[in-house]
């Protein structure tokens, strides 16, 4: 697999001759090239650095820490921990910086490196550009030896629990007199050593499945359906109230019903901004791939939806710009800003379980006391790179009558049907993605085909 560069980081899988993985020359390369690129003041740099518990994330730890300590950095290592936590801990040690050693929900093979700056936030396009370009260059600063950097150990885990149970919105007597039963499935990474904790406090049993931390995920780690049949399962047999599985970084949360069926990874952002907006008036945000679900609620609770491109980082930004009260992505990550500007499972799980206590209602009820939309994913090869620009037009054409947003590639929203569809070229395929939604199934799968067929023609 070739070594995919971004803005955000580098990813790739262990093992492989140089350019095919991530080796660990480019976890020296670009851990090199993000202290140098730090904006420090000319004093040394203070950088958080946690990891999930892949198998190669201790080796990668020892690589990152190690360079970060010879380019004269000071490191607060936080271990085994969640991307959320390693957020918070940058603005907990009013750090420079954090390194999240982390390939979210790809499989075990895989291993990343997520770059933060001094809010806890990924970086910008500029920023991570600047990366970029530094590693190209192989242009790093390394430090005399009495100027070497040091290792700090710290755990987070506490304090990032803490810091979601005292906040104002979690309902933690409610959830505790609701006596909920809840089966987890925390992916043999991180999410068993902080999630157990986090429902302890809040009152919940918990029945954890793949909980041992080893990195040897018991099946494909990205909380969709098709990879939760074990967890739907075991919340029948055990006649729990909820399941809940978080990604290997646990900045993403899906929900099972009580009767086995999935809530969906769209309505986790729902869910949790009706909540949030019964006791926070504000706007709402989610990227222009997201579920429509998101602005119904919005616009019921008499408050203003706004979209932002693909991406975490530009999620954010729109956020900030609107003072967004609740946001995120509809691949179940919860943004709660009061928190800190992060995708979070934690805080999401907290206020999901607080709207469903005070409601008193099942989950699957909660689900459906909210507007059904069904989205169809489906992708078109490219043969040649002019032909995704040509299928664009051609689709501005088509629906002219319509309303388009070129934001990032092509949206057409057709609003008297409640229904829209976008097509976005990959970053790292030679494929155009395909999302179309409306509230039948069969309605959102026409619309995609239409669209292929469209682009069959170009």
């Amino acid at each position: 697999m070739t070594l995919i560069k971004s803005i955000s980081g580098i990813r790739g899988t262990i093992g492989g001759s140089c350019g095919d993985a991530l080796t660990p020359l480019d976890i020296v390369k670009f851990t090199a090239a993000y202290v140098k690129c730090l904006p420090r003041q000319g004093r040394k740099a203070k950088v958080v650095v946690g990891r999930d518990a892949r198998i190669s994330g201790s080796m990668v730890e020892n690589l990152v820490c190690g360079t970060l300590v010879g380019c004269g950095a000071d490191v607060i290592n936080i271990g085994l921990a969640t991307t959320p936590t390693t957020e918070l801990a940058v603005m907990g040690e009013k750090a420079d910086g954090g390194i999240i050693i982390t390939a979210s929900h790809n499989p075990e093979q895989w291993n990343a490196l997520k770059l933060l700056n001094s809010d806890g936030e990924f970086l910008s396009a500029e920023r991570g550009a600047e990366v970029l370009e530094t590693a190209a260059k192989e242009d790093f600063d390394f430090a005399e030896v009495r100027s070497l950097g040091t290792v700090t150990s710290k755990d987070y885990t506490d304090i990032h629990i803490e810091q979601v149970v005292s906040n104002p919105l979690v309902d933690r007597e409610a959830i505790r007199k609701a006596r909920f039963k809840v089966v987890l499935d925390p992916i043999n990474s991180v999410g068993a050593l902080i999630m157990p904790r986090l429902l302890e406090r809040l009152g919940v049993e918990c029945i954890t499945i793949n909980g041992e931390p080893d990195g040897r995920f018991a099946h494909n780690p990205e909380p969709l359906p098709a990879n939760l049949v074990g967890l739907s399962q075991t919340v029948c047999c055990e006649h729990a109230s909820l399941g809940i599985s978080v990604d290997p970084d646990v900045d993403r949360l899906a929900f099972i019903c009580e009767d086995g069926e999935p809530f969906g990874e769209e309505y986790t952002l729902v869910s949790v901004a009706d909540y949030v907006l019964q006791h926070r008036k504000g706007p709402t945000c989610s990227n222009i791939s997201s579920s429509r679900a998101l602005r119904d609620v919005t616009e019921a609770h008499g408050c203003k939806y706004f979209t932002a491109a693909v991406g975490e980082v530009n999620v954010t930004t729109k956020m900030r710009e609107v003072g967004a009260v609740i946001g995120g992505e509809g691949n179940g990550g919860v943004i709660f800003p009061e928190l800190h500007y992060g995708r979070d499972a934690l805080i999401g799980t907290a206020l999901f379980l607080s709207n469903l206590a005070r409601k008193g209602i099942s989950a699957s009820n909660l689900r459906r006391s909210y507007p059904d939309y069904f989205i169809a994913k489906k992708k078109i090869s490219l043969t040649d790179p002019s032909q995704a620009d040509r299928i664009f037009d051609a689709l501005k054409v088509k629906y002219a009558d319509e309303k388009i947003d070129t934001m990032d590639g092509v949206r057409v929203d057709f609003e008297k049907e409640r229904k829209w569809v976008i097509l976005r070229k990959s970053n790292t395929e030679p494929i155009i993605r395909i999302y179309a939604e409306a509230p039948v199934r069969s309605q959102a799968e026409a619309l995609a085909d239409e669209v292929i067929e469209l682009a069959d023609n170009c």
